[in-house]
């Protein structure tokens, strides 16, 4: 009897409540392909998008795109892994190493026309995985693929941080608590942003050097020139959009670098950005991250035994719920669904 494999794709409404549960025959892994068994995913930003605006995505696709599981078969030819090996699916198949090419896009896990990772079985290219860090669960490996490569990507391979350097992160979402953890291994100093004293309290015990409540100081760009004599940021993961853009160009500091990530406010940022010229500043667009990034992430992770922070964990049939918290924007880390 095959394989029986639970997903859950998306209806043809584009709202949460309209994720779609259903049971079908896992898929067959094809040549150069292995079969995963998905322990766990995890949510991001990017998936509340996808559900709830399906107009961009086919309907009956599978969300999500970051996940960790074990294979358990092997197509014809796959010859990378073995059976038992754990492994997560990087967010773009094709993109192993070198630049980025846009044609990389049209196949990013789980939005437009590519299933995700939503199902407890799912066949991948063998050279589109990486080996899951052996001292993380498989709950806390599926929080890398997009949100740890993301900061990871910004903060290392793009930016080229150094021991003693300023980063600013906005908020306490998941690329935002990458950005921290990651930088304060290595040993730059970290302002971390938040409108809940509870959350920059958490954020400290995390390792931030120093922390702003927006909602006390809305001006928190001269919050960051002050808390740094003036100077300012060396690198800024701008995670905001719109409502944030301009602050950032004020707080970086004269040679830093804003890494442009998130949209949480829109999609119309339209920042003065003359401030940059006279600061030799720059401006570094970062969409996730290559296989080969990701291997470079996941052995700085091992070599400081760093632990992604996780902040609730849902069992499959409480999917629904977790996309429901997601939308409240008010959880710390990461949210992770186990399938078992």
């Amino acid at each position: 009897m095959p394989l029986q494999s639970r997903d859950y794709r998306l209806g043809a409404s584009g709202v949460t409540s309209n994720l779609v549960r259903g049971t079908s025959a896992a898929p067959a892994p094809g040549p150069r392909q292995v079969l995963i068994q998905v322990g766990a995913a995890s949510l991001n930003y990017r998936d509340l998008l996808t559900v709830m605006d399906i107009s961009s995505s086919r309907k009956d696709l599978i969300p999500m795109s970051d996940g960790a599981g074990t294979i358990v078969a092997l197509g014809a030819g796959a010859s990378r892994w073995q059976e038992g090996d754990r492994v997560s699916p990087n967010f773009f198949p094709d993109w192993t190493g070198g630049a980025f090419s846009l044609s990389y896009l049209a196949k990013a896990l789980g939005g437009g026309t590519t299933d995700g990772v939503l199902s407890d079985y799912i066949v991948a290219d063998e050279d589109s995985l990486v080996r899951v860090p052996d001292h993380l669960t498989l709950a806390e490996a599926a929080t890398l693929p997009c949100a740890g490569l993301t900061a990871w990507h910004a903060l290392f391979e793009r930016g080229g941080l150094k021991p003693g350097a300023t980063v600013l992160v906005q908020g306490t979402g998941g690329v935002a608590m990458f950005g921290l953890q990651l930088a304060s291994a290595h040993g730059a100093r970290v302002i971390v942003t938040s409108s809940s004293d509870e959350k920059l309290e958490r954020a400290k015990a995390l390792g931030a050097w120093k922390t702003i409540n927006y909602a006390v100081s809305p001006e928190w760009d001269v919050e960051v020139l002050t808390l740094t004599e003036g100077r300012g940021a060396d690198h800024i993961l701008e995670l905001g959009g719109p409502n944030t853009y301009d602050r950032s160009i004020r707080a970086v500091a004269a040679g830093g670098r804003i890494a442009q990530i998130g949209v949480l406010s829109g999609f119309t940022s339209q920042p003065n950005i003359s401030p940059l010229q006279y600061k030799n500043a720059t401006i570094d667009g970062i969409c996730v991250g290559s296989r080969e990034h990701f291997e470079n992430l996941n052995a700085f992770m091992t070599a400081h035994q760093i632990k992604p922070v996780l902040d609730q964990r849902f069992g499959f049939e409480e999917v629904p719920e977790a996309f429901r918290i997601l939308k409240g924007a008010g959880h710390f880390g990461k949210l992770v669904i186990e399938f078992n």
